[in-house]
């Protein structure tokens, strides 16, 4: 390895756990999210809102019995936070509702993602798995907007 990858590697925070496909465990997840970026030093509301809906989300259209969902944190030196929820229903990929569909029962959720979100999308693989992440430039001012999602 390099002295410029090892300055990358030493430069990333990241905080992995697995938590059960229940109310519980996507409660938890925020509750980490919020406890391990105040460890790190960082704000965590934005983030602590991405994971309640991503985790929420693994629980409500990702829970296969008997399987969990796993949160990761990662944040970089050069201050993006990386969010990644994954969970066991590959096949069920997230979509956002728009204006149009008002009476949709699913879909809303995600528009908070884009709102706090600089990116986000999903990563299927490997079989049965999906990851759905965000990325949030922290400490950046949120401005107004659509953000650019990547499904």
């Amino acid at each position: 390895m390099n002295h410029e990858n090892t300055d990358l590697v030493l430069a990333t925070r990241q905080f992995t756990v697995l938590l059960s496909s229940t109310r519980r465990g996507a409660r938890l997840a925020r509750l980490l999210t919020e406890r391990q970026l105040a460890d790190w030093g960082q704000p965590f509301d934005a983030a602590a809102q991405v994971v309640a809906e991503l985790a929420g989300n693994a629980v409500l259209h990702g829970r296969v019995p008997g399987r969990d969902f796993r949160l990761t944190l990662a944040l970089s030196g050069a201050g993006t936070l990386r969010i990644a929820v994954t969970d066991t229903r590959g096949e069920r990929l997230p979509h956002v509702t728009q204006g149009d569909a008002p009476d949709a029962e699913s879909g809303r959720g995600l528009l908070l993602v884009e709102a706090y979100a600089d990116r986000w999308g999903v990563d299927l693989g490997p079989v049965p798995r999906k990851t759905v992440w965000a990325e949030l430039e922290v400490g950046r001012e949120r401005a107004s907007g659509v953000r650019r999602h990547g499904l």
